[in-house]
């Protein structure tokens, strides 16, 4: 028996005795990764038949290193429930694939299968999530853990081997219409937000492929894979410290990013893919190219050939819909790449097959137990999630939460009744009666409380407001004690577009999208008539309490002015209007924070609390205000009193952690959370510092009455500094702020002494 076969052996001696057996290009073939899923197949008469390209795709190759997508759902891919992978169908389909694959394959090398997960299964009755930028609203990455969890074992019983997961980028310019994929502006919550998305789902059986990497959420301009123009400190800084989580948390793959850093792209940048990735962070896993993104290097390369050789040699191991690496044959040839360079990639892609299992187990169970994860009622983790994203940003006059006994409640605004506004981009169709919107949680409510709920809709999401319709609002306001209204964007293709060949927005019928892939903005405002009709509620005399539910920070100036409360949601999933519904009528405690900092107008990008203290933020001679609320803003309805017991001063020394505590105790006849923030900002070093840095926070969820202590830690890496060559930890003044709700409760400073690397 051949070594490769003895499922004794260890998978690194079968994966190099598997690779000296196979020719260049069947090695080859295990580092393309073609647009043969949800585009190829058939269902006849109730069975699954794969399609032609599939099936001379396996023929070429004598094999297949990966396929994409085979259960992804919607408008892009055009499946739906009448034509897609839908109960036991799935799991058969699957292992359909996978025996083809290896009856066709001389040397029976099984297939790998990648399918999207940026928050949750693409899938139809996949488990989806809140999006990332609501998930990092809750500021508890065990809650989101246990979320992901969920997601990942559907994912395990269907055979799913590698995740792609969005937790790579950063947001650092909202008119990026991707900003609903990011864990916030932050590093350190998208770090740790990231590593319990990874740990969870591979704790699972499912292999991540983090991406994206990385800084693409710099952006120019906003918009999408555009040039990050920033120097290596602000990389290592804000945008790569999440790879280093993933790589803590063991991932097991890295996809590039579209964009160039500096001039290079990141399908193209050796010294990032190769020097950092697996020279400095020691990663050995699988570098994943974006969809088609190496096609496009041919800006660079002006051939075909040569795009696919420069990727790889950059260190992409495995492509995504490219042609260029279907070349990678003719590149050896030619001298373009080394044959050990191909080798080295091809042992990537084995050794992970051969870790999986995939030799020795290839196929799973054919049930449709998969569908029970998306039953919230049997696996209540994702809206448990989705209940602690909403952030309360305003609460004037004790406007909520909502008295209801014999009181009339107006609900107004196109969010209010829209499912699909509440999903974000990457989401597969729905079920009839899957999730709950805000009106329909909201009547129940206001029903069981004694009260009366009054629906207008008042506008579309991105039509003007027709005047009959204001006016027919504004007449129900007035015979109302207090309006809600539900505004905001959305990120759903389900209403018609037109799609580019990596699957983002390439021209819409209608505006019916204003943040998601390909939907970059100009301004923060919100579509179609929505101020109008926020206006007219402001001007019927009524307390005026404002939930808008978006994939993105809007221009809030005006809406704060017009509002007596705002609930901010980002998209916060399918079980996201029974949680902003039990919120508004006090049924649930609100307990978000903001992941990212909302502006008063466009114009006072960028808006991130942690710029560059050698420049005064936010000081236009037009425009005298702060952005309206920075990082970390967000407050309940419980009232908390804190106490400082200890905090550093004096002089420290360097390389250890340096602590403070506190007490908080619940000063409130309701039960309630605090989540209490640790910055710190370095006056003296190597370099500029930032105004304000983020070192640590703890979230703790108190009953009335009810005390606690917690200790926060600045760790050694907060304090260092990169020298242009190395991090360093340079002695000088350290300030520290405690706090919560974008106030500080304390502060204070200590000096930092002696110097270590």
């Amino acid at each position: 028996m051949e070594l490769y076969r003895d499922a004794k052996a260890a998978p690194e001696a079968r994966a190099k005795d598997l690779l000296q057996r196979m020719t260049l290009r069947e090695k080859v073939g295990q580092l393309n990764q073609r647009l043969y899923g949800f585009a190829e197949y058939e269902i006849r008469d109730g069975e699954f038949v794969p399609g032609g390209g599939f099936r001379a795709e396996v023929e070429r190759y004598s094999g297949m290193g990966a396929l994409y997508g085979l259960y992804r759902a919607d408008p892009w891919s055009r499946r739906d429930f009448t034509n897609g992978l839908v109960g036991e169908l799935a799991p058969r389909a699957r292992n359909a694939v996978q025996r083809y694959v290896m009856e066709h394959s001389r040397l029976g090398i099984p297939v790998l299968m990648a399918t999207e997960c940026p928050h949750g299964h693409q899938a139809l009755d996949g488990c989806l999530l809140p999006v990332n930028l609501a998930a990092a609203a809750c500021f508890d990455p065990a809650l989101l853990s246990a979320a992901a969890a969920v997601s990942a074992r559907q994912l395990a019983e269907l055979g799913v081997d590698l995740a792609l997961v969005s937790c790579l980028d950063v947001l650092r310019d909202p008119r990026w219409g991707r900003s609903e994929e990011c864990f916030g502006e932050d590093p350190l919550l998208a770090s740790r937000m990231a590593e319990a998305v990874i740990s969870a789902m591979q704790r699972q059986g499912v292999d991540v492929v983090a991406k994206h990497l990385c800084a693409q959420g710099e952006t120019t301009g906003g918009v999408n894979a555009s040039a990050a123009r920033i120097g290596e400190r602000e990389l290592r800084e804000i945008h790569l410290p999440p790879a280093e989580a993933a790589v803590r948390a063991g991932v097991q793959g890295f996809m590039a990013a579209y964009n160039e850093i500096d001039g290079i792209y990141c399908h193209a940048n050796k010294r990032l893919l190769t020097g950092y990735l697996r020279g400095e962070l020691g990663f050995n896993g699988i570098v994943m190219s974006d969809g088609i993104a190496i096609d496009q290097l041919d800006a660079v390369t002006g051939s075909r050939m040569m795009s696919g050789a420069l990727a790889l040699n950059a260190g992409v191991d495995i492509g995504l819909w490219d042609t260029a690496f279907s070349l990678l044959e003719e590149a050896a040839e030619a001298g373009a790449v080394s044959t050990a360079r191909i080798d080295e990639a091809a042992y990537r892609v084995l050794l992970l097959k051969f870790r999986r299992g995939l030799f020795d187990e290839p196929f799973v169970p054919e049930t449709a137990h998969y569908q029970l994860y998306a039953d919230p009622g049997r696996f209540p983790e994702p809206a448990k999630l989705a209940a602690e994203t909403p952030v309360l940003l305003k609460n004037e006059g004790g406007a909520l939460p909502l008295a209801l006994a014999g009181r009339r409640i107006l609900l107004a605004g196109p969010a209010a009744d829209d499912l699909y506004a509440q999903l974000g981009d990457y989401t597969p169709p729905q079920r009839p009666g899957t999730g709950s919107t805000v009106r329909a949680a909201l009547e129940h409510l206001v029903a069981a409380g004694g009260g009366q709920l009054v629906y207008e809709r008042g506008c579309g999401m991105f039509e003007p407001a027709p005047a009959e319709e204001l006016a027919r609002m504004t007449g129900a306001a007035a015979r109302c004690d207090a309006v809600v209204a539900v505004l905001g964007g959305s990120s759903s293709r389900f209403s018609g577009g037109e799609f580019d060949a990596n699957g983002a927005l390439l021209a819409q019928h209608r505006a019916t999208m204003d943040c998601g892939e390909g939907v970059d903005a100009a301004e923060l405002r919100l579509p179609g008539g929505q101020m109008e009709l926020l206006r007219a509620l402001r001007a019927a005399g009524k307390p005026v309490i404002t939930v808008i539910i978006a994939g993105r920070p809007y221009a809030m100036a005006e809406i704060e002015r017009l509002s007596d409360a705002i609930l901010y949601c980002f998209y916060p999933g399918p079980q996201g209007g029974e949680a902003i519904a039990r919120i508004l009528c006090g049924k649930l405690e609100p307990s978000g924070r903001l992941p990212a900092s909302l502006p008063d107008s466009v114009g006072q990008l960028p808006v991130y609390y942690n710029y560059k203290d050698s420049y005064a933020a936010m000081r236009y001679y037009d425009d005298k205000k702060p952005p309206r609320w920075r990082f970390g803003s967000g407050m309940g309805y419980a009232r908390f009193e804190h106490e400082l017991l200890s905090a550093p001063e004096g002089e420290l020394a360097a390389g250890g952690a340096i602590c403070l505590r506190l007490a908080l105790r619940n000063a409130s006849g309701r039960d309630g959370a605090a989540v209490p923030q640790l910055y710190i900002h370095r006056t003296q070093g190597v370099a500029t510092s930032r105004a304000r840095q983020l070192v640590d926070w703890k979230k703790l969820r108190l009953r009335a009455g009810e005390g606690a202590e917690t200790e926060l830690s600045i760790p050694p890496e907060a304090l260092r500094q990169w020298d242009g060559a190395a991090w360093v930890t340079p002695p000088g003044k350290i300030e520290w702020f405690l706090g919560d709700n974008g106030e500080d409760w304390a502060s204070g400073e200590f000096t930092l002494g002696g110097t270590s690397a």
